[in-house]
């Protein structure tokens, strides 16, 4: 019995393929059958390789413009684009590199993360508007920007207002050194002392909260011939880093005296800035005032004074102090659920994927490792080449809804390293519109299609964890980004 004629069983109709539709197996078929019928040509009498597309470089300039005029399909000529005139070597033909190079990462494998760099710029301007007049703002692009690329996001939030940018490792500032990027960078935690020449070279700032890696930091500018900047972290409880609230008189006065020091900024960091309750945030706070008033009373100059991180940028516009650290909200994801009525954030992030291949299993056929999922029957199974190598966390499976054509379908079976699948319910009624699946469909996982959206959030709390565990998860995985 053909596939299409099996009978579903619970409902009568039957499992039924899309009009025109045609697997990736029949359509290999078929050129087999065109190219044992024309003597090892395929359709359009053109000469065949053992490949069902024609491979990158193997035809010459004038076979590839005869190609391109009789390609069969829009992936045929997306591929005979990028050909390149061969020249023969023996009996074989040279790829050229150069157009092999011109492939598009999203058409190396059909998915993708797209950044708009304009919601970068919108919130970055949203946040600064609501600072007091002069306050400067750090823009945070560690973990490569929260996923969504270091560079071009740093390069976006100083063209939109940003004075300083903020990174985690060393490695992250010569980065953007490399690229150009020219502004004050902070590296917000004391490096290894063997990476000292490393931040002299490419004047980075360290923090700063042990006497010896202040002094040799001191020694190795000295000796080179230049100052020695950085930032006092103030551990006011969050303990992680910092020298103690109470106890930061005395470390300035332990390091005070070497001469190629230079005391730019003292900064702490809010352990609950994005929570309701408000008693731990108050205490930090009144710790950290309390120690910048007494290092002034010592005739010490804190330099640039910063505490807020995005939520406390947001919540609390007496924390702003001299610089706010813009994170997570650079990005468009909010803090706090506090901070959803209080500031409008575009998220910048979207991932998508193209459908790779539609099967129609009959009735109670699985689906997947496990096949803990199993057919309803007349329904479209799709595939997708995304899955936990990529972000998608494997213990969202059949959690999750993605997006086709503004409807909402249902993510089955368990996801796999590389791939995951959905269902389409093909059964048509008056209340039912069926969305016809292809190969090439374009699938929205994160972001919006039409009028449905599934956002990070939504993603973040049926895992139970934050938006900046996914965004990166998704941001530096193989993903390829596209800046929109």
């Amino acid at each position: 019995m053909a596939q299409q004629d099996i009978p579903n069983g619970f409902t009568g109709f039957s499992v039924k393929r899309t009009a025109g539709f045609q697997s990736a197996k029949e359509a290999m078929d078929k050129r087999e059958k065109e190219a044992r019928e024309t003597g090892g040509k395929g359709a359009g009498g053109m000469a065949r390789t053992s490949l069902p597309v024609p491979a990158f470089g193997l035809i010459g300039a004038e076979g590839l413009q005869h190609a391109e005029a009789r390609a069969t399909s829009q992936q045929q000529a997306h591929a005979l684009r990028f050909a390149a005139a061969g020249k023969r070597q023996g009996d074989a033909r040279a790829f050229d590199p150069a157009k092999l190079a011109e492939i598009p990462t999203e058409q190396r494998r059909w998915s993708w993360v797209e950044i708009d760099l304009a919601a970068i710029r919108h919130n970055v301007k949203e946040v600064k508007r609501r600072l007091p007049a002069g306050t400067r703002l750090m823009a945070v692009v560690k973990a490569d920007g929260y996923g969504h690329g270091a560079v071009p996001c740093a390069k976006a939030a100083l063209n939109s207002g940003a004075d300083y940018l903020g990174v985690a490792t060393v490695d992250e500032a010569i980065e953007l050194r490399e690229n150009y990027v020219n502004a004050p960078i902070l590296v917000l935690s004391q490096p290894p002392e063997t990476a000292i020449p490393l931040l002299l070279a490419y004047k980075v700032m360290p923090s700063v909260y042990t006497p010896d890696f202040a002094i040799s930091y001191g020694e190795a500018a000295d000796a080179f011939g230049v100052r020695a900047p950085f930032h006092l972290a103030i551990n006011t409880g969050m303990n992680r880093i910092g020298v103690n609230h109470d106890e930061v008189v005395d470390f300035m006065h332990a390091i005070g005296f070497h001469r190629a020091l230079d005391y730019v900024g003292t900064f702490t960091h809010f352990a609950t800035a994005d929570h309701e309750e408000t008693l731990d945030f108050q205490i930090q706070y009144t710790r950290f005032a309390e120690a910048i008033n007494a290092l002034r009373l010592a005739g010490i100059d804190p330099g640039i004074v910063h505490a807020a991180n995005s939520a406390a940028a947001i919540r609390f516009p007496d924390a702003a102090f001299n610089m706010v650290r813009l994170g997570i909200g650079l990005y468009g994801l909010q803090p706090s659920p506090a901070t959803r009525k209080m500031i409008q954030l575009k998220p910048a992030m979207s991932v998508h994927a193209r459908i790779t291949d539609v099967h129609f299993p009959p009735i109670h056929e699985g689906v997947s490792y496990g096949l803990h999922y199993r057919s309803p029957g007349n329904v479209a199974i799709c595939t997708l080449p995304i899955g936990y190598g990529d972000g998608l966390r494997r213990n969202l499976s059949g959690r999750i809804d993605v997006l086709k054509d503004g409807v909402r379908f249902p993510q089955v079976g368990n996801v796999c390293m590389d791939q995951c699948m959905f269902e389409i319910d093909m059964r048509r009624t008056s209340l039912h519109r069926v969305v016809e699946p292809a190969i090439g469909d374009r699938v929205t996982i994160v972001g919006r299609s039409g009028d449905a959206v599934v956002t990070l959030d939504d993603l973040a709390n049926i895992l139970g964890t934050i938006t900046h565990e996914l965004a990166i998860g998704f941001g530096t995985s193989r993903l390829p980004r596209l800046y929109v």
